[in-house]
C-alpha cells in the first residue's frame, strides 16, 4: 500500500482515473474519495474530512489527488502525509474557468489551487492548454488581494509542472459500428478483440507516445457515482475492471442527474434508445446527416449556439437527424426544451444513456459530433466520438487546437453552420473521410507507463 490515493469528488473523469490507477496499482494502493456531490462544500471542507478518515500506515510512499482537494491544509492537518511525495493532478482548473461575470467567482477556490500547488512536489495537467491557462493566470489572479501581495508564484510553481494527459479506456465498438466505419477502423488501427476492452496499435507515421509527455520548461501560447464518504478501499483482484465500473457508475449517475423528461411517460418511451428505428439504413451513403452532441447539459458547454445552428440548419429546410446525450441535472438551461420542441422529428436520442454500451453505439451511428463549449481542458466525450468514427468539429479555442488537426475547427458558429450545411448537403463526403488525427495517443496503453512512473517513490525527473 505505498500509493495513497485521494480524490474529494468521486464521479466522472475524476472517478474514471482513479479506477484506472487502482486497477493498475491493485494491493499497492488505498483509494479514499467523498461522493461527486456539492462540489464547492468538497474543495471547502474535503482536507478537514480526510484528516479524519485516511488510515494512518508506515507504507505511504506517494500521495495522488485531484486539485479538488486542498493539499495544503491536508498536508498541516496530517503532517504524516505531509511527508509523502505528493502528486497533485488537474482536471481542471479554477483561474480559467468561465463565470457569466467576474464577481460570480469566488477567490477561494482558485487561492485554494494556487496553495496545493506550492506543497504539492510534481503538479500534472491533462493538458497544455490547462497547465498554461492557469500558470499565466496567477499574476493577474493575486491582484484581486488589495495589499500585501506575495510575489513570484508562477516562477515558483512553474518547475514543478507538467503535462500527462488524461488517459482514456477505450472499449472494442467495432461490434456496434456500420460497414462503413468498420472499413475505416481496419485501415488505421489493429483491432484485437480482449473482452469489453479493444488494443490499438498505432500506425509507424502516428505520433509515438514519448511526445504525450511535454515539459513546462517549453512555454506554450484542457455520471455521478454515489460513494461511502470517507470510503477507503484497497485493490484486490477480482474487482471490476474500469470499463465495468464505468457501467455500474452510470446506473448510479442516472439516480442522481435529473431526466428532464423523466416525469411523463411519452417521453420515457422516447427515451429509450431504439437502433431499430435508424440501423436498416446506416450504411445507406445519402441517408441524413446523424449530429451527435454528447456534453452536459449546462450553460458553459454553450448549447444555446448549438441549437441555434441546427434550428438554422432546419429552417433551410436541410435533412439531418440529431442525438443530445450527456448528463442533466439540477438546473437545466431552458434551451433544452425549447429546442427539443423546435427540431420535432429530427431528434433520434434526447437525454442521459445510463449504459455505457448504450452510449458508444449512439457515438458509432453517428456522423457528426460537435463541440460548442465555452470551457473545456481536455473533452474525454469527443476523443470517444472520434475513436466511435464521429468527425469532430470544435471551437478553434480551448483545449481543441492541441488534440485535434485544423481542418475539424471552427472560429465562429457562422463557420460551424456552413460545415454543417455542406455535410447535410452531402452526407457521403463525411462517410467517406478518414480521420486524419489519432487517438491511440490518449489511451491508457500509451500513458499507463508515464502513470507509474509519476507514482514512483522517488521523484524521476525523465517523466
Amino acid at each position: 500500500m505505498s500509493v495513497l490515493l485521494i480524490e474529494a469528488f468521486y464521479g466522472g473523469s475524476h472517478k474514471q482515473l482513479m479506477d484506472l490507477l487502482q486497477e493498475d496499482l491493485q494491493e499497492d494502493c488505498v483509494l479514499c474519495t467523498l461522493p461527486a456531490k456539492k462540489w464547492h462544500w468538497k474543495a471547502r471542507t474535503a482536507a478537514l474530512y480526510f484528516m479524519q478518515t485516511v488510515p494512518t500506515s508506515a507504507k505511504y510512499r506517494t500521495l495522488f489527488a485531484s486539485s479538488v482537494l486542498n493539499l495544503a491544509e491536508l498536508a498541516a492537518l496530517r503532517p504524516d502525509l505531509g511527508k509523502l511525495k505528493k502528486v497533485l493532478y488537474f482536471h481542471e482548473n479554477q483561474l480559467a474557468y468561465p463565470v457569466r461575470k467576474c464577481q460570480e467567482r469566488d477567490f477561494q477556490y482558485g487561492y485554494n489551487q494556487i496553495l496545493s500547488c506550492l506543497v504539492a512536489d510534481v503538479v500534472v495537467f491533462n493538458s497544455a492548454f490547462n497547465m498554461e491557462s492557469f500558470l499565466t493566470s496567477i499574476g493577474k489572479f493575486m491582484k484581486l488581494v488589495p495589499d500585501h501581495r506575495p510575489k513570484d508564484l508562477e516562477k515558483i510553481i512553474r518547475p514543478k509542472c507538467q503535462v500527462l494527459y488524461f488517459p482514456v479506456r477505450f472499449p472494442d465498438v467495432s461490434r456496434f459500428m456500420p460497414e462503413h466505419k468498420l472499413a475505416h477502423l481496419k485501415k488505421v488501427i489493429g483491432v484485437k478483440r480482449n473482452g469489453d476492452a479493444c488494443q490499438l496499435e498505432a500506425l509507424p507515421d502516428q505520433q509515438k507516445s514519448s511526445a504525450i509527455m511535454k515539459s513546462s520548461d517549453t512555454r506554450r501560447g484542457s455520471g455521478l457515482c454515489e460513494a461511502q464518504p470517507g470510503l477507503c478501499t484497497t485493490r484486490h483482484e477480482g474487482l471490476p475492471s474500469p470499463v465495468t465500473a464505468q457501467a455500474r457508475s452510470s446506473e448510479s449517475e442516472a439516480s442522481e442527474s435529473i431526466n428532464p423528461c423523466q416525469e411523463e411517460e411519452e417521453d420515457k418511451r422516447h427515451l429509450t434508445f431504439n437502433l431499430s428505428s435508424i440501423s436498416s439504413g446506416w450504411d445507406d451513403p445519402q441517408r441524413p446527416l446523424h449530429i451527435v452532441w454528447p456534453h452536459r447539459w449546462e450553460h458553459d458547454k454553450d448549447p444555446e449556439t448549438f441549437f441555434k445552428v441546427l434550428l438554422k440548419l432546419k429552417e433551410e429546410e436541410l435533412p439531418f437527424h440529431v442525438s443530445v446525450l450527456g448528463e442533466a441535472f439540477t438546473e437545466i438551461p431552458d434551451i433544452f426544451a425549447e429546442a427539443k420542441k423546435a427540431l420535432g422529428s429530427s431528434v433520434v436520442r434526447w437525454g442521459y444513456l445510463p449504459g455505457k454500451d448504450d452510449y458508444f453505439q449512439a457515438l458509432c451511428v453517428a456522423d457528426v459530433v460537435v463541440s460548442t463549449a465555452k470551457h473545456e481542458f481536455f473533452g474525454v466525450a469527443m476523443v470517444e466520438a472520434v475513436h466511435c468514427g464521429c468527425y469532430p468539429l470544435c471551437p478553434k479555442a480551448l483545449v481543441y487546437p492541441e488534440i485535434f488537426p485544423a481542418e475539424y475547427l471552427y472560429s465562429t458558429p457562422e463557420q460551424l453552420f456552413k460545415r454543417l450545411q455542406n455535410f447535410c448537403k452531402r452526407p457521403d463526403i463525411v462517410r467517406k473521410h478518414l480521420y486524419k488525427g489519432e487517438t491511440a495517443g490518449f489511451a491508457w496503453a500509451a500513458l499507463g507507463g508515464k502513470f507509474r512512473s509519476l507514482l514512483a517513490a522517488e521523484p524521476r525527473e525523465d517523466l
